[in-house]
């Protein structure tokens, strides 16, 4: 199952009664209901990206449309019957698409238009010798009804793909290229061998996006600074109808062309500016009188063409993408960029519903250091929580590949165009999905000021939503909070920070009667620790809770959350920890190292040892609640990419075992995660069903579960496992990984099995005596080490 996908890549499109929108969702087409913004069914064919959906218009019992994918090919489908009734392969990435003659006027429909055309802006093809063009998208025309070949005409190269946008009358084409727009006339009859006139207009600043009038000849552009210009009569000169008269004074006479460029074909050119940054969307309403534009600001704007007077619909939250009409004039649909379409009461504009996808990532990550990409899951429910821009957490079903909904973490008001102050760091969830711990960082204004707050939350049974319970600020003091983690059975929590310590916290509840669920709750602090004045980097609670387990830089520690007593020292890492977590209910300890030697180890508690260790760039990890099995996300080296057709690999462990049980490669890990969860539970359970399903969720938010169990179930590219030993990054293990090569020695690797490197240091004997002084290791580790120390110092010749 994969979802996560955009639905805004490309403007959506409704059906003839208006009672269905057809959504670009990454390769297929989604089709909600608009009466309740739930998904009803979908197209799936393309294995690209769909970049245009086109319904053909007609009565309302018409269900056709034409869609158009970087994959190279063009559907036609009936999306009522979900039927893809026709394909054709142009064998290039089509970035954007237009079908002319489906707006066509009855009169010109029933005239002697035999063929329906479509330009496409698609990838441009390599010179014969396969050298790819300077130019790298072209306009092309295409015969949809008999197609052969590409038209050899074409309309023009850009550098970069452009979107196409076609006239509400279906007469005129046009693009934005840099400071220019470029027009044409589009034939009555169009075939492969009409010429089309063009018409060229300018301006100081490059155009961001345009739009056409559905009946004059006006055309509105938005530039990058917020400026919209209103070009009308435009191509009264080259694109006048045969027997039409020409108005010579308005070709020689400068002035009566008032705000016109040069020699620009265009009688007037007025320019209105309420934006403060670029625009990105411009839509006529149906009946020409009203100009919608939109930008950054999340505002949209509603022009009078004649007046130029304006009304607003502000805080939509969101840079504005797509406006679109719907046949029924009591609603049309607004895009925005963060994933979301709205749909629109067209009389007093308001937001009657909303469709909702996954939240992008945030666009601040690089302003905190200690900001996590990270997402939380409720393993329970299979829903995960994602920061979002306006200082909330959006929770999304991964079953239903839909937006539950979103707690706003820091009350203010959030302005897309305002400089980022406050960002939302962190958040997790209890197992249960019961609790949650959030974390915000007010930013310091040149470098005075700053603020980090800890918040928790409790999820209130009657409203399914969380409630703020407990404000604390500074938990500790200046320091940055490092990880949140929660106590599987209690009201316990733990937070760490880089500043040297760590706090347990704990929660009361206050009831007002004692056959009452509890009211309020309130969490304090229950005890401090901190070990050498070393940065607490991480921490993770046992499956019973007895032990807590925190990383003091690279050394592991192990505590008794209830006394706050230190138990033992696990052992010490080459790197810095970045995360703890137990196995299951197994007695094994899983860290994850990074810096300039990163390493995924796997330790006995019991025994105070590492078990076994790869050197691994690892992204993410995630452990089975019941079983031994862990899962991580590992970033490849990019040597590797294109062997493995990914920049990442995910691997499933079993912890008594260094032998993946499976190993899948992905693309897009930066920034990803992954996490095991428990089956559907809207889904009963079978025999041959599995109960726990793994998801992961890439950079781009984009998701796919899958049993890690079942290699014929998976639903990404299957590695070997004897393929695995070349992730390594040092290529070394064993003996060489801890004191380096031997002379003259060849080292040959067993591709049939795995041999694991240890997670000791260079120089293990000098830290072997860190720790409690009651947790001394044994007699033959100290006489074994010492004799390895010795043999180091001495030179063999291997013959």
């Amino acid at each position: 199952m994969r979802g996560g996908q955009s639905y805004v890549a490309c403007p959506p499109s409704f059906s003839n009664d208006g009672n269905r929108l057809l959504v670009g969702c990454g390769a297929s087409v989604s089709i909600f209901s608009t009466a309740t913004a739930l998904q009803v069914s979908s197209l799936e064919g393309h294995t690209g990206t769909v970049t245009s959906v086109t319904v053909v218009p007609g009565s309302k019992i018409l269900s056709y449309c034409w869609t158009s994918s970087l994959d190279g090919t063009i559907r036609y489908w009936n999306f009522s019957l979900l039927e893809c009734i026709k394909t054709i392969d142009l064998r290039l990435p089509i970035f954007s698409m237009v079908i002319p003659s489906l707006l066509s006027s009855p009169e010109e429909k029933s005239g002697n238009q035999q063929n329906v055309y479509a330009y496409v802006c698609m990838q441009t093809e390599n010179d014969k010798d396969n050298k790819p063009k300077l130019r790298s998208a072209q306009i092309r025309k295409c015969n949809l009804t008999s197609f052969h070949k590409l038209s050899k005409f074409t309309l023009k190269e850009t550098k970069r793909p452009q979107n196409l946008t076609i006239s509400p009358c279906g007469k005129f084409l046009g693009i934005k290229d840099k400071r220019k727009l470029h027009i044409w006339k589009l034939p009555k009859v169009d075939s492969d061998s009409a010429v089309l006139r063009k018409i060229t207009l300018h301006h100081t600043k490059a155009f961001a996006v345009l739009a056409f009038h559905p009946t004059e000849r006006i055309v509105a552009a938005g530039d990058v600074t917020g400026r919209i210009l209103i070009f009308r009569g435009f191509g009264a000169q080259n694109f006048r109808e045969s027997g039409e008269l020409l108005n010579r004074t308005s070709l020689t006479d400068e002035e009566s062309k008032p705000g016109v460029r040069q020699s620009d074909d265009a009688e007037s050119c007025s320019t209105w500016h309420w934006h403060s940054s670029g625009v990105n969307l411009l839509s006529f309403s149906s009946d020409g009188v009203y100009l919608y534009s939109g930008g950054k600001e999340g505002v949209l704007v509603l022009w009078q063409l004649d007046t130029g007077k304006k009304k607003f619909l502000p805080r939509i939250g969101s840079p504005l993408r797509y406006f679109i009409d719907s046949p029924d004039p009591t609603f049309s649909s607004i895009s925005c960029a963060d994933n979301q379409i709205h749909i629109l009461k067209t009389s007093s504009m308001e937001v009657m519903r909303s469709i909702s996808g996954i939240k992008p990532p945030l666009s601040s990550q690089e302003i905190c250091e200690s900001i996590s990409s990270q997402a939380a899951f409720d393993r329970t429910s299979g829903v995960v929580a994602v920061q979002t821009e306006n200082y909330g957490i959006q929770f999304y079903s991964l079953f239903g590949n839909r937006g539950l909904y979103e707690v706003q973490v820091c009350e203010r008001n959030y302005q897309p165009v305002d400089e980022v102050t406050v960002v939302v760091t962190m958040v997790e969830l209890s197992i249960d999905g019961s609790m949650m711990g959030t974390v915000e960082v007010k930013l310091p204004e040149e470098g005075i000021g700053g603020l980090i707050c800890l918040k928790f939350w409790d999820l209130y049974s009657d409203t399914k939503r969380f409630s703020m319970s407990t404000l604390i600020y500074e938990p500790h003091r200046d320091a940055h909070i490092s990880a949140i983690v929660f106590h599987p059975t209690r009201h316990m929590a733990v937070s760490t920070s880089y500043g040297g310590d760590f706090k347990i916290w704990v929660c009361r509840e206050e009831t007002q009667h004692k056959d009452q669920t509890p009211q309020n709750f309130s969490w304090m602090c229950h005890a401090v620790g901190s070990y050498k004045n070393k940065a607490m980097r991480a921490a993770a609670f046992s499956a019973d809770g007895s032990v807590l387990a925190v990383a003091a830089d690279s050394v592991i520690t192990l505590w008794d959350p209830d006394k706050n007593e230190l138990v033992a020292v696990v052992g010490e890492t080459p790197s810095l920890i970045g995360r703890l977590s137990f196995v299951g209910k197994s007695e094994y300890l899983l860290s994850v190292s990074h810096g300039s030697t990163p390493r995924l180890s796997v330790w006995s508690v019991s025994k105070l040892a590492a078990s076994w260790s790869y050197s691994l760039q690892i992204e993410a990890v995630s452990c089975a609640l019941d079983l031994s099995y862990f899962a991580i996300l590992a970033l490849l080296p990019k040597s590797n990419e294109s062997f493995f057709k990914g920049d990442g690999i995910i691997l499933v462990f079993n912890a008594t075992n260094p032998i993946p049980v499976a190993s899948l490669s992905v693309t897009k890990a930066k920034g990803g995660s992954v996490a095991f969860l428990k089956g559907n539970p809207s889904e009963p359970a079978d025999g041959k069903s599995s109960q726990t399903v793994l998801a992961y969720l890439n950079g781009d938010r984009e998701y796919v579960l899958f049993d890690p169990y079942d290699k014929e179930a998976c639903e990404l590219n299957l590695t070997k496992n004897d393929d695995f030993v070349g992730l390594e990054e040092n290529g070394q293990f064993g003996y060489t990984s801890i004191y380096g090569e031997l002379p003259k020695f060849d080292l040959k690797r067993n591709k049939t099995s795995f041999v694991y490197s240890s997670a000791s240091n260079r120089r293990p004997w000098e830290t072997i005596f860190s720790g409690s002084s009651h947790m001394l290791p044994p007699l033959s580790k100290l006489c074994s080490e010492f004799l390895e120390s010795l043999l180091e110092k001495r030179t063999s010749i291997v013959e």
